[in-house]
């Protein structure tokens, strides 16, 4: 199993669950605020990459972040070097790409919250950053949870997206899903076969951290009323 392309992955992972949560929040709270054309244009576009191939969205952030843009000649000039084939330039795809997977659940959340909880708060003089800290997040725990769980695992199980714009460079740019790639190509089954389960593994915990998680809060809840 290639060790470096695990750590690359888990870092990358990592990284972009950070910066979506960071993004799907304000973003889901506002679509799941109100009805109306802005909103609807808003969540199609984040919709986007759930419908387009990863090979399209890959090849136009190749385009845009490289030398050949103004936006991409601007980063170069901010960061010191292109996006493209670095590890700063997978961090944006992955980014893009797994955005309707951290904002979608919490639009689901946040739309089920009932408002008089909210309005309750704020008629006590509440400030609204409060009233959504400690009002809206603590009833919307599950859908937080499935948003970090599905834009981390979506991110490790990444290809089309990651080697379009990063290539296959070892320690830089190859995860564990185009090491998979390069091992069938290969004909090293044993190993491709090691690297798959480990992918596989990383979606099992995932499933069981969205699905049981919520099942045994809910049944440490009951004995603890029971206990009382």
């Amino acid at each position: 199993m290639d060790v470096e392309a695990l750590w690359l992955t888990l870092r990358l992972a990592l990284s972009t669950t950070a910066i979506l949560l960071v993004i799907a929040l304000p973003l889901a709270w506002w679509i799941a605020g109100g009805k109306g054309f802005s909103r609807a244009l808003v969540q199609a576009a984040v919709a986007l990459p759930l419908v387009l191939p990863p090979t399209v969205i890959g090849f136009y952030l190749l385009v845009w972040l490289g030398p050949l843009t103004a936006p991409g000649r601007l980063l170069i000039a901010l960061v010191g070097h292109p996006l493209a084939f670095h590890f700063s330039g997978l961090l944006v795809g992955s980014v893009i790409y797994s955005l309707p997977f951290a904002v979608q659940p919490l639009v689901a959340g946040f739309g089920a919250v009932e408002r008089e909880y909210i309005e309750a708060a704020e008629g006590l003089g509440v400030p609204p950053l409060k009233v959504f800290r400690t009002v809206v997040l603590p009833m919307t725990r599950t859908s937080l949870l499935t948003s970090a769980v599905l834009a981390f695992t979506h991110t490790v199980g990444e290809f089309g997206v990651v080697l379009m714009l990063g290539g296959n460079i070892p320690g830089v740019t190859r995860t564990l899903s185009i090491s998979l790639y390069d091992l069938v190509q290969d004909g090293n089954y044993a190993a491709a076969n090691r690297t798959a389960l480990i992918l596989i593994l990383f979606s099992l915990v995932a499933l069981g951290a969205i699905y049981l998680l919520p099942s045994i809060r809910e049944a440490a809840g009951r004995q603890a009323d029971v206990v009382r």
